[in-house]
């Protein structure tokens, strides 16, 4: 049999799949977009059905691009966002919207409507909130379920079954409600060193009902273990056979850290677990995560964690993060005066918009006399926080500030702009391992992926910001190749996740710091931290006034 494997990414705006070898080579790559919904300020919907076909249209995709027969595909698994989805006792759909539209039955991760839920519960200094961080952040399951019952009483009085979004797919697969490991200790505060729910603390929130009456799990089981083969059903909605099996999800990010670290590794090395703990996982997308591992747990007030297993097995997870990263520079590029006219040039050329702010970086660079560009913005200062900051402040009512703008609506000013708030989304990464490396971390390389890796821009800037060097994976989609990677673990083709990661990772290029940039950048890190407190110190004038 051919050892071929999928990986399938459900992310924040489309799913996207690809077909592997056993090497961690891929073949072929399918993306098909995501409906979602805003009904609101802060508040994302999506549709579990919407996203299983769209899986199941990437999926057939693949097939046909790749030439491959249904039965040489040997196993599949997924990752996606930690979004919550909603189904009644017939396993159907229940809306988590005001209006009661049943087909949007999930509420996204980063939807912030259960702020005042996760403040409530992060109030109570249960022992639990030792693992995340002493603080709830809106964005995990726990706030989002309080919402439900407290604003839809009719949704929950007849919801049944609550997933997060991976252990869905996987229900969908197969059939089976087993839970990922990931997804319940990083987001649901399942203490996976324990092997239990704390019964005590759900009553005691007021969500007795968990996980007894409301099903969120029993069987927890850990990332890439075989949970059996596609249903019938599942088997024809992807174009698949019953004989492909299905290794336990995980969360995206996360997905992204296992197809990143296992590059630490040399080919013919043993894939010594130790090894892992000076690295720092970083998936920069829509949001960013940084991913850090030890074999203790450190608790890091501010920062998630740590998580028992939920990435790799025996290693405490403690997981760092923007809300903001690469929305933060999108709505810096949108919201300026000359968007409109970037965007008619961008298409008239066939290029994006990152290659013409590029372009004319280059010139303002040279017309200032400059080698490089990162002077150009000594002069603004940008605290990117529009969400929220997710970590090290755990802070979800911080808001964005640019201290520096002219009157200027040409593309000059929106390039400056640009480049400021890059570089204030690399101080943001820089803080949080400020923040590791002051709790017993040693943090010494950094391997990164997303979408920002496609901008040399972006990765220069990053490593210029933070002062490091960034190492880029062999293969660039690190994300799907981690999902690959659970696949080829849960259909045994690999003993153990460590094996598969040793075996299907590898190095790319490496990006170093620009000499001469590390005084500037420490300098504007520095305002940056203050631009915060100064954040908080606005904060505190107002809240009675």
């Amino acid at each position: 049999m051919n050892d071929y494997i999928i990986g399938i990414d459900v992310g924040t705006g489309s799913v996207r799949a690809a077909v592997f070898n056993s090497l961690g080579e891929m073949l072929t790559l399918s993306v098909v977009p995501i409906a979602s919904w805003n009904p609101r300020p802060e508040y994302v919907e999506q549709s579990s059905e919407n996203i299983w076909n769209s899986a199941a249209i990437a999926v057939k995709n693949c097939l046909n691009q790749a030439k491959l027969l249904p039965d040489q595909i040997r196993g599949i698994s997924f990752d996606a966002t930690c979004s919550l989805v909603v189904l009644d006792e017939n396993f159907n759909p229940l809306p988590v919207d005001i209006e009661g539209d049943p087909n949007r039955n999930i509420i996204v991760w980063m939807d912030h409507r259960a702020i005042q839920e996760a403040e409530q519960i992060s109030a109570g200094g249960y022992e639990v909130l030792r693992y995340v961080g002493d603080k709830l952040s809106p964005e995990m399951e726990m706030p989002k379920l309080l919402w439900i019952k407290r604003h839809l009483p009719e949704t929950w009085n007849k919801a049944l079954y609550f997933f997060d979004l991976a252990d869905f797919m996987t229900f969908r697969a197969t059939g089976s409600q087993s839970r990922s490991l990931c997804t319940t200790v990083c987001k649901w505060t399942y203490l996976g060193h324990e092997s239990r729910w704390d019964q005590k603390f759900l009553q005691d929130i007021g969500l007795e009902e968990l996980p007894g009456k409301k099903q969120i799990g029993t069987e927890i089981l850990p990332q890439g273990t075989p949970i059996g083969s596609l249903s019938a059903q599942a088997a024809i909605d992807l174009g698949l056979t019953v004989s492909c099996k299905v290794g336990m999800g995980i969360i995206d990010a996360h997905a992204g850290g296992i197809g990143l670290l296992g590059s630490v590794w040399e080919p013919d090395e043993h894939p010594d677990a130790r090894k892992l703990e000076s690295a720092l996982a970083f998936i920069g997308g829509t949001s960013n995560c940084l991913m850090a591992l030890a074999a203790e747990p450190r608790f890091i007030t501010g920062l998630w964690g740590p998580y028992f297993s939920a990435m790799i097995p025996g290693l405490w997870l403690t997981e760092g993060g923007q809300t903001t990263a690469g929305s933060a520079i999108d709505y810096m590029i949108a919201s300026h005066p000359n968007s409109p006219a970037l965007h008619e040039e961008a298409k008239e050329k066939d290029v994006t918009v990152y290659q013409l702010l590029n372009q004319e970086l280059t010139r303002l660079s040279k017309d200032a006399g400059l080698d490089l560009p990162d002077r150009l913005t000594g002069n603004i200062h940008i605290l990117p926080y529009f969400l929220g900051n997710r970590s090290p402040n755990a802070d979800p009512y911080a808001r964005a500030a640019v201290d520096g703008l002219v009157l200027d609506y040409t593309i000059t000013t929106q390039t400056l702009l640009y480049l400021s708030t890059i570089q204030a989304v690399a101080y943001g990464t820089r803080d949080v391992i400020r923040a590791l490396n002051e709790h017993g971390y040693k943090i010494e390389q950094i391997l990164v992926t997303g979408g920002g890796c496609k901008n040399p821009v972006w990765l220069q800037q990053h490593a210029n910001a933070i002062g490091m060097p960034l190492i880029l994976p062999r293969e660039p989609e690190a994300v799907l190749l981690g999902t690959a990677m659970l696949a080829a673990v849960g259909s045994g083709i690999y003993e153990n996740l460590p094996a598969a990661m040793q075996k299907m990772a590898g190095r790319g290029d490496v990006i170093y710091p620009q000499p001469g940039t590390e005084e500037f950048h420490t300098a504007k890190f520095n305002i940056f931290r203050e631009q915060y407190q100064q954040h908080l110190k606005r904060r505190e004038i107002m809240k009675d006034v």
